[in-house]
């Protein structure tokens, strides 16, 4: 009960009064921080893995993609007006203002969805994936750093994916929305080098 304040509910802000708020400089500079269900929610600290994995991601991606898909890499997608949510990368559909007019990217601009996950793992496979099918995207992956594998979750139906699988080592991923474009998981995940 520590904390708890009985009979009180959060004030839930929309993606405008987000948007204000961080425009005024009201959260501290260099916030890592992202509209989750109407709560300014604390990112998880990026480790030298994550990081790692983001610039290993962008470099296999961006030539795999060959201009059918634009990469966007910690930036935000707008699912609705109460979750503006920063995920690692995003493979979007290619626009000819590279998104930079409005509107934001949304659901149905998004191709790919991946957040890598440590420490955030349980966030990422229950709040986010149901956030994320809920919203209609239709391809979300958990890049696990923890088990070395890929969580690959299709087919939103009722707020969650219908069809799950991992990927590891030796074996082959795909972007269903591209044709044609596909990763081998141990290029993900290359041998580590000797502590020694």
């Amino acid at each position: 009960m520590d904390g708890e304040l009985i009979g009180v509910r959060p004030h839930r802000f929309t993606v405008n009064d987000y948007h204000r708020i961080v425009e005024a400089g009201l959260l501290p500079e260099g916030s890592r921080v992202e509209l989750i269900r109407g709560q300014i929610v604390d990112m998880h600290a990026i480790g030298s893995p994550h990081l790692g994995m983001v610039i290993r991601l962008n470099r296999l991606m961006v030539p795999a993609l060959a201009g059918r898909g634009l990469l966007s890499i910690r930036n935000s997608v707008r699912l609705d007006m109460e979750s503006e949510p920063r995920p690692d990368v995003v493979v979007l559909a290619p626009r000819d203002d590279d998104y930079d007019q409005p509107p934001h990217p949304g659901p149905s601009d998004v191709l790919l969805l991946i957040e890598v996950a440590d420490s955030s793992l349980d966030y990422d496979r229950t709040t986010k994936a149901q956030l994320y099918a809920e919203s209609g995207i239709g391809e979300y992956w958990i890049v696990n750093l923890t088990d070395r594998v890929v969580e690959v979750h299709r087919r939103p139906v009722d707020g969650s994916y219908q069809d799950k699988r991992c990927a590891a080592a030796g074996q082959t991923l795909d972007i269903a929305g591209l044709p044609g474009v596909s990763f081998l998981v141990s290029d993900l995940f290359p041998k580590r080098r000797d502590a020694g």
